[in-house]
């Protein structure tokens, strides 16, 4: 059956609301974190972002509607986290310690699935209710049934970094660090590879437009792959861009650049692209398609910048 709006925002779990119009510039709130912010991820249906912190072993958990934030304890040096947010599960990787830490949002209590070697990457299928987890050291990727925890694994390129799903077309897409992005079929775990740009550090889908956006560390630009096709497109960034989110509502795509301090917003229509500033060192990205708030991981400044995509005036 072919995909539709409809199908796309069931399977985000959410219940989207129209975006305002985009102006010219953008509103930012800060909020502090633990040590050394890894990655971000957000629960549309309870309001709720998870912010991963390295150095620190633990999780801020963010109210969307307050910004007060509470701690959960992760395994080591966790890396990724991402949220199902029909479950209210919510997946950490440690990479030092090699598991998943999973939370439940509602209560924040965790327990522990073994996964490869120097776990990074993480994303969640609500349709399936399957967790893809990418092993950077033992080039695979670990796959969680969220219903019993049970684990498979499926070969992925060199040194896989991220991966991204997209509940519509149950595909799966990995950027590998060696320059290209493993398609895995989520009904076969069969795989395909696409070409990327230089040194691939991660990956987010529209499941509306069926695009994925890859952002390409060393080149410092995205690759858009058309879901249907395969075929790629090039958008320039910032410098070092380290992360990417993608808002299907209003199909805007936001790019941390790690170096240049800022976050690269991409009309996913056009390929046109604006410029936020952000905190330093941006690591992590997510979008909450609900409020139209994003949530930016400053790695040294130890906080999270929120980007208002509503009103759109810099604070």
């Amino acid at each position: 059956m072919k995909p539709t709006l409809s199908a796309a925002l069931t399977a985000l779990g959410a219940f989207f609301i129209l975006a305002a119009p985009a102006r010219a510039d953008w509103a930012t709130t800060t909020v502090p974190s633990g040590t050394q912010p890894y990655a971000v991820a957000v629960n549309p249906a309870t309001n709720k972002i998870y912010v991963a912190n390295r150095a620190s072993n633990n999780v801020t958990v963010i109210d969307g509607a307050t910004n007060a934030t509470t701690t959960v304890v992760a395994g080591t040096s966790p890396r990724g986290v991402a949220v199902n947010p029909v479950t209210n599960k919510v997946y950490v990787t440690n990479w030092t310690s090699n598991n998943v830490t999973v939370i439940d949002g509602a209560t924040n209590a965790t327990i522990t699935v073994a996964a490869g070697a120097n776990p990074r990457g993480v994303a969640v299928n609500p349709v399936t209710n399957k967790i893809y987890v990418t092993n950077y050291a033992s080039a695979n990727v670990t796959v969680i049934d969220g219903a019993t925890n049970d684990t498979t694994t499926v070969a992925a390129g060199t040194s896989p970094y991220a991966v991204a799903c997209n509940p519509v077309s149950n595909k799966i897409y990995v950027a590998n660090y060696s320059a290209n992005v493993t398609v895995i079929d989520g009904a076969t775990n069969g795989t395909t590879t696409v070409a990327a740009g230089t040194n691939p550090y991660a990956v987010a889908c529209n499941p509306v437009s069926n695009k994925i956006y890859v952002a390409n560390y060393s080149s410092n630009n995205v690759t858009v792959i058309d879901g249907a096709t395969n075929d790629t497109t090039i958008v320039a960034t910032g410098n070092a861009p380290y992360a990417v989110s993608c808002n299907p509502v209003t199909n805007n795509i936001y790019v941390a650049n790690q170096s240049s301090n800022n976050v690269t917003v991409i009309d996913g229509a056009t390929n046109d692209t604006t410029i936020v500033a952000a905190g330093n060192a941006p690591y992590a990205v997510s979008c909450n398609p609900v409020t139209n708030k994003i949530y930016v991981a400053n790695y040294n400044s130890g906080n999270v910048t929120v980007i208002d995509g509503v009103t759109n005036a810099t604070a």
